[in-house]
């Protein structure tokens, strides 16, 4: 039996996302050699959501990009053929000098935020790296820590987070899900 239960809704998504925007630009003095790097497929979104409300604050529109890790990753997903499944990265600005905040959803083992941020170094010498995730449910399998938090929540490694968004899902939720 599978249990589902609700930790956010549309509203409480839209206020978390707004918290981690303000903590970004306070702990950033601004805006200035700010970017946002989305992880694909869920955290360009967020990046995407995070710019909007940099925009409405701050007037000022932050440039976003898309990364896309498979190449970084340990344990690679591949095609039925051998071939590692590509999406695409588009960071159509320079990383050298930025404060680059890598966008996310789930920080678990931290695995994808490790590939990341090779990714990430190798566009270039960013001054400064954060990372921001809307949940974090622990279990690290690597020493890294989002700077950015939107709800810690700890699970058991036989739970799940499940984050639903708009853009990709057509509803906005996240939730936990227990095997019974």
């Amino acid at each position: 039996m599978r249990e589902e239960i609700s930790i956010m809704d549309a509203a409480t998504m839209k206020r978390t996302l707004t918290r981690i925007t303000h903590e970004i630009l306070e702990r950033n003095g601004g805006t200035e050699n700010l970017v946002l790097v989305g992880i694909r497929t869920r955290g360009i979104y967020l990046a995407n959501r995070i710019k909007e409300r940099i925009k409405d604050f701050e007037g000022v529109d932050v440039p976003v990009g898309e990364l896309d890790i498979t190449l970084y990753r340990d344990d690679k997903h591949f095609t039925e053929d051998g071939n590692p499944v590509l999406n695409n990265t588009n960071i159509p600005f320079p990383i050298a000098g930025k404060h680059v905040v890598l966008v996310d959803d789930v920080l678990f083992t931290a695995r994808t935020i490790r590939a990341g941020l090779d990714a990430v170094m190798d566009l270039g010498r960013a001054k400064r790296i954060t990372v921001a995730v809307l949940i974090d449910r622990g279990h690290r399998e690597l020493p890294i820590k989002a700077d950015y938090v939107g709800k810690n929540i700890p699970t058991s490694l036989s739970e799940q987070i499940s984050v639903q968004i708009q853009e990709v899902d057509g509803k906005e939720k996240v939730s936990l899900i227990k095997e019974a």
